[in-house]
């Protein structure tokens, strides 16, 4: 019995970080004749963001101090049991693959900037508008081998979106602007010289305009993937579907 106790808190935790997780907060959104919205109306839309962000702040604050527990306790029950611990093992390669943990390693960093503003700019940032080029930069350093990513602080995962939103680019739903710092964790030789090949993205940019500065580093610290993970359609199978 002793032996199945550690698995059953670590499930028990689980479930709890789970049920931490999977709280969503659902706005209404409305508008008034003509797409103008009160002053009062407006003030009371930013009151409830502020609160809204709070709460998913203190959520995550929560989850962290429970997943910091859950990890103690693991790493307690496998010191008695070398399957959890092989279990354990591979679960963190798949955390890790998802972006669901900070990582570490050797890497590359790039930052981009617009370029000098002229009077064909008429005060638009060329990499807002040409947004695209960061999608192509993600698949560049993908393609070199990079094992992760992040752009001003945002992780890269498979469900991340790059998209054009009012004043803003949207990286997981977080506006960004220029200049853009992207971190990418892989062989920091075959990044450079994949990304700065001849004809290339980086010389494209280049000759854009757009200022462009990569530095190697022996150590770079990658976030984990803050947001929420959320599936409608998409199912796992089990064992006995498969049958």
């Amino acid at each position: 019995m002793k032996k199945y106790s550690g698995i059953i808190m670590v499930g028990l935790l689980a479930l709890l970080i789970g049920l931490i997780v999977s709280v969503q907060v659902n706005t209404t959104q409305g508008s008034d004749p003509g797409g103008l919205i009160p002053l009062a109306k407006a003030q009371g839309l930013e009151a409830e963001l502020k609160k809204v962000r709070a709460e998913k702040e203190a959520a995550t604050q929560r989850l962290i101090e429970l997943e910091g527990l859950m990890e103690d306790i693991q790493k307690k029950k496998a010191e008695e049991d070398s399957t959890l611990k092989s279990i354990l093992n591979e679960q963190e390669k798949y955390k890790m693959a998802a972006g669901l943990v900070e990582v570490k390693g050797s890497g590359i960093i790039i930052t981009l900037d617009d370029p000098e503003p002229d009077e064909f700019s008429d005060g638009y940032s060329y990499l807002m508008t040409n947004y695209e080029l960061l999608l192509n930069l993600v698949n560049k350093l993908k393609d070199a081998g990079a094992e992760a990513i992040s752009i001003n602080g945002q992780r890269i995962i498979a469900t991340t979106e790059i998209s054009l939103a009012g004043d803003n680019v949207n990286i997981n739903t977080i506006p960004t602007a220029p200049p853009y710092q992207i971190k990418a964790i892989g062989n920091p030789d075959t990044i450079e010289a994949t990304i700065t090949i001849r004809y290339g993205i980086i010389e494209n940019l280049k000759k854009s305009g757009v200022h462009v500065d990569i530095v190697k580093q022996g150590e770079i610290n990658i976030p984990r993937y803050n947001g929420i993970l959320k599936f409608r359609y998409a199912q796992p199978i089990v064992e006995e579907e498969k049958e």
